[in-house]
């Protein structure tokens, strides 16, 4: 697998081990449920058909559908992932997917989303138009967006013009964006900021890996932990080194006393 769906949690910020703080957003992509499997002998395409979190009111197709995975619940959020690469083995179907086999820290990935509504706005706000100029009797003309057209050739204005519109709420894909840290619950946080509102449906794809990754800094509550690990390691080594060192002890007082008897038995046999 190469691609997860997911939820936009929150934006916040790391520091990194040299230093440096970036901007990062936190996307849960745990329980990644395998709903359908597409082949290329029977579909003529590969793809992967993911479920995401639990839909409260399903109806009875897509429960129906959900029983095919062996789920009890409908989820809220479909999602068909193409596989290009015909070498990959694709998942079995109700196959929970983990984030941390599918992304791992150095990661690039894509990130698109639906990117947030901003209604009817003009020139200036939309495509940052200047405005007009602000003295000489210009009252009105502050944000106005000019002229449009060119006269009577071509009588007509081009298609595609930039004016004022409906602004946001489009299909978004921010691209190369890069996995700073999977976490132990199946968040993803990922630098830079990425399309939609707090819990929008976002999806993840690995594009490739960076070779100069920095890895995050560590927290005291990490550095703690991996003391405590590193204590607990060296009293289990030290016991396993006491306990080997033991029976060899024992081995070799009992060796002596196994040839006294054999000496005696060998004794008791010649006469």
């Amino acid at each position: 697998m190469q691609a997860l769906i997911g939820q936009k949690k929150e934006q916040s910020q790391k520091f990194l081990e040299n230093g440096k703080r970036i901007p990062v957003t936190l996307v849960d992509v745990k329980d990644n449920t395998v709903l359908a499997v597409r082949t290329k002998e029977d579909h003529n395409y590969q793809a992967v058909q993911l479920g995401f979190s639990i839909k409260k009111k399903a109806t009875k197709a897509e429960l129906g559908h959900a029983k095919g995975a062996k789920l009890e619940k409908a989820p809220k959020f479909l999602r068909e992932v193409r596989i290009l690469d015909e070498s990959i083995e694709l998942p079995e179907v109700g196959v929970v997917l983990n984030p941390s086999e599918v992304f791992a820290p150095g990661d690039m990935v894509d990130v698109s989303g639906v990117s947030k509504g901003k209604g009817f706005a003009g020139g200036v706000k939309r495509w940052g138009f200047h405005g007009g100029p602000k003295t000489h009797g210009q009252s009105d003309r502050h944000r106005a967006p000019g002229s449009i057209g060119q006269g009577t050739t071509p009588g007509r204005v081009y298609k595609g013009k930039k004016m004022a519109g409906r602004m946001g709420n489009d299909n978004v894909t921010v691209r190369n964006l890069e996995v700073v840290d999977v976490t132990n619950d199946g968040v993803l946080v990922i630098k830079g900021l990425v399309p939609g509102i707090i819990n929008s449906l976002i999806i993840v794809e690995k594009v490739g890996e960076d070779k100069k990754f920095v890895p995050l800094q560590k927290t005291p509550e990490q550095l703690e932990a991996e003391e405590k690990q590193r204590l607990a390691d060296e009293v289990l080594a030290k016991e396993a080194e006491e306990k080997a060192k033991a029976e060899a002890e024992s081995v070799t007082a009992e060796v002596p006393e196994d040839i006294e008897e054999v000496k005696e038995e060998k004794k008791d046999g010649d006469k």
